[in-house]
């Protein structure tokens, strides 16, 4: 008993390894400095690939390459305006993970 009295797991509220595996899928797909820069924008508001790619400093094609990821995950949503197509935020939990990083690592406001 060194680190302390043992807990039966049928106290511990748990999730099964089925949801924990999707869990991990989207975390690796976040864990990428410029997505996760483009979900802190998607959270104040929509944005196009072109504008998402500008605050990210990369080609437009890579922008989408980092979107398409995200929303094959559930992440984000897209939707067409005349030629545009805008982006946003679908799992509203993104927020709560954001949070948490920004509290961990601070933020800066933006020029």
């Amino acid at each position: 008993m060194a680190n302390g009295p043992t807990t039966s797991t049928a106290k511990l509220r748990i999730t099964d390894l089925e949801g924990l595996g999707q869990a991990a899928e989207c975390l690796r797909t976040l864990a990428h400095p410029h997505r996760l820069r483009m979900v802190q924008m998607l959270l104040q508001a929509d944005f196009t690939v072109s504008q998402l790619a500008e605050a990210c400093h990369l080609p437009s094609a890579m922008a989408s390459e980092h979107l398409r990821l995200m929303q094959r995950c559930g992440l984000l949503v897209s939707e067409k305006d005349g030629r545009r197509v805008f982006y946003r935020v679908a799992e509203p939990q993104l927020e709560h993970i954001l949070g948490c990083i920004e509290q961990r690592f601070g933020y800066s406001e933006a020029d």
